[in-house]
């Protein structure tokens, strides 16, 4: 898998964090979550909360389904998906 860093105009690289590339090198981080995938009791599925907003983005039974949603949706310019 190829993997590409797409710098903003300001320096800064907006992406789904991976350890593919050792982001390190380039010089300090400064991560910022954004989800939350929090287990709902009374649904009883996992849920991918917006950070900032509390949102939920998705749901699913399986927590690894919403890690791939993760993936899938967050990549920089990504069509979200149901």
């Amino acid at each position: 898998m190829s993997q590409t860093l797409r710098f903003n105009p300001g320096g800064h690289i907006d992406c789904l964090y991976t350890e593919a590339i050792d982001l390190r090198e380039l010089g300090r981080l400064h991560v910022v979550r954004a989800t939350d995938i929090r287990f709902d009791e009374s649904t009883q599925q996992w849920d991918v909360h917006d950070a900032d907003t509390g949102q939920v983005l998705f749901s699913h039974a399986s927590r690894n389904e919403c890690l791939n949603w993760e993936q899938t949706n967050l990549q920089p310019q990504a069509t979200p998906q149901p």
